[in-house]
């Protein structure tokens, strides 16, 4: 093909046959769901993909990423492109509110808990499971005896992860954050830019996951599910599905968290809605002292949000 191929001509058209065959990959090989109404987002993300590696058409494109392996590898790339990875820290101020007094309460209610394990779930380049470990760190500070925290955090995309891994940050994104945050937690390097401290860096995890394959992931008994800005990408029944076997990931006495509005008419005999207005959470609730620890936990977070 000419190497001034892209340059001759304008990008060429997704016909219909075409989008319905990558709607089904994208939706089997990850559950996202590409409606008719971003067709024209996938087709733009796919040419600019096509351009780079000098690709002429769709079904070309197709065939290389359905074979072997060098298809894994691209496919890794484009799906990189078709996630929006758009986050900030401490998006969702009642959200991480929430977390810190149910996460308290654990404290109070099991004064022998020296450990709490949180997982963020569709971590993108990594602001929301830093935001936890900020958070927690924090509180730890604030209460006796040694305390300890862990944050897992997973996503499908290996350039995102590997973003998140460094915890380099552009001065436009962590100027959003609380000053008390921004003193302790990051240092500048280069030219505008700010690094999470390796200490906080240390007590996040981030791994590659596919939520589809929840079935087989290895987390178990945690404490905190943060999962926010990633169910938009599915069905309705995938979404229940998702969030169905986060639930089961619940340690007895924790914490589901998801993005309000990201799901309706949902329900799991192993969790209860969590009574608040401006979050959307979940408590297991096959906890000895699960009623209690609701109660408190809404007094609390009450009194926080005034």
């Amino acid at each position: 093909m000419p190497a001034d191929f892209w340059s001759l001509q304008q990008a060429p058209k997704l016909d219909q046959k075409q989008f319905l065959l990558w709607q089904e990959l994208l939706e089997k090989r990850t559950g996202m769901q590409i409606s008719e109404q971003r067709k024209s987002f996938l087709e733009t993300a796919l040419t600019l993909r096509m351009r780079e590696i000098s690709v002429a058409d769709y079904d070309a494109y197709y065939e290389q990423l359905t074979s072997g392996l060098s298809g894994e590898i691209e496919w890794s790339t484009l799906v990189d492109r078709l996630t929006v990875q758009e986050t900030s820290f401490f998006r969702h101020q009642p959200s991480f509110d929430l977390v810190r007094s149910h996460v308290r309460d654990l404290f109070v209610h099991q004064p022998n808990r020296r450990q709490v394990n949180l997982w963020s779930v569709g971590c993108a380049t990594g602001e929301e499971p830093y935001s936890l470990a900020m958070l927690m760190d924090q509180l730890i500070r604030s209460v006796d005896g040694n305390r300890y925290f862990g944050v897992t955090a997973t996503d499908l995309s290996l350039p995102a992860l590997a973003k998140a891994r460094k915890g380099v940050y552009s001065a436009r994104k962590v100027e959003r954050i609380p000053q008390i945050y921004r003193d302790r937690y990051f240092q500048p390097v280069g030219k505008a830019q700010f690094e999470i401290i390796a200490e906080l860096r240390n007590q996040v995890s981030f791994s590659r996951m596919n939520v589809l394959d929840l079935k087989a992931a290895p987390m178990l008994d945690m404490d905190v599910i943060y999962c926010q800005n990633l169910l938009i990408y599915f069905k309705n029944q995938r979404k229940k599905e998702i969030v169905s076997h986060l639930a089961e990931r619940l340690a007895p006495g924790g914490l589901l968290v998801i993005g309000v509005g990201e799901l309706m008419e949902w329900s799991h005999p192993r969790v209860v809605r969590y009574a608040s207005d401006n979050t959307l959470a979940f408590l297991r609730k096959d906890d000895a002292n699960r009623d209690d620890a609701k109660n408190e936990s809404a007094k609390t977070a009450r009194r926080e949000h005034g």
